[in-house]
């Protein structure tokens, strides 16, 4: 990196540093919204748990089990989200190519440091 573009970079970080703050204070209230959200719906499938347990709409053995039915929705569910960010996982051929030009510098750098490197 030469002194030009570091200096761009630093000015271009003082520049920007009231936007990067108020981007900071921005996502951290949306975090805190999510998490209020979470405990909302929480709070909500709790109190329908006890309203089932209260009532006879179902069995009475049936309504104990619905939290354990909940947690292995849910993991069969983030199960199911992992499986498909794998399958859908994108390619990056620009980013292979920067990585595979890092790795033939390391394999000349070793090489002019007389470590003898097989390409197998």
């Amino acid at each position: 990196m030469t002194v030009e573009a570091y200096f761009e970079i630093c000015v271009d970080q003082q520049e920007n540093y009231h936007e990067i703050r108020f981007w900071h204070y921005f996502s951290h209230h949306q975090s805190m919204k999510h998490i209020v959200k979470i405990l909302t719906l929480l709070m909500a499938i709790s109190a329908l748990w006890i309203g089932l347990l209260q009532t006879s709409i179902l069995p009475h053995g049936h309504a104990w089990l619905l939290p354990i039915y909940f947690i292995v929705s849910l993991g069969c569910y983030g199960l199911l989200m992992v499986g498909v960010g794998l399958m859908t996982f994108p390619t990056c051929p620009r980013e292979g190519l920067l990585l595979q030009q890092d790795i033939d510098e390391a394999k000349e750098h070793l090489k002019q440091k007389g470590i003898d490197i097989n390409s197998n």
